[in-house]
């Protein structure tokens, strides 16, 4: 599941490089955590929160199909 995150976010970043997924279990769900460099918070947020509600929509779908509950959380 966190393949389709690091994708996304990748694609979006000015320092891909910078891009670090990491998934833990925790109370029978998985969190996915996302962190960019500072300058690129603003771009995997988005306007609004808009991209990172899109991107928690995609990782929901992700979920499902794997049957499991999973949730993202950007930053620190």
């Amino acid at each position: 599941m966190k393949d389709i995150i690091e994708f996304i976010a990748k694609a979006l970043v000015d320092h891909p490089d910078d891009v670090k997924v990491t998934e833990e279990e925790e109370r029978g769900r998985v969190v996915v955590r996302l962190e960019v460099a500072e300058d690129d918070y603003g771009k995997v947020i988005g306007k609004g929160g808009r991209i990172a509600q899109a991107m928690r929509a995609m990782l929901k779908v992700s979920a499902v199909r794997h049957e499991e509950y999973a949730s993202l959380e950007i930053g620190d």
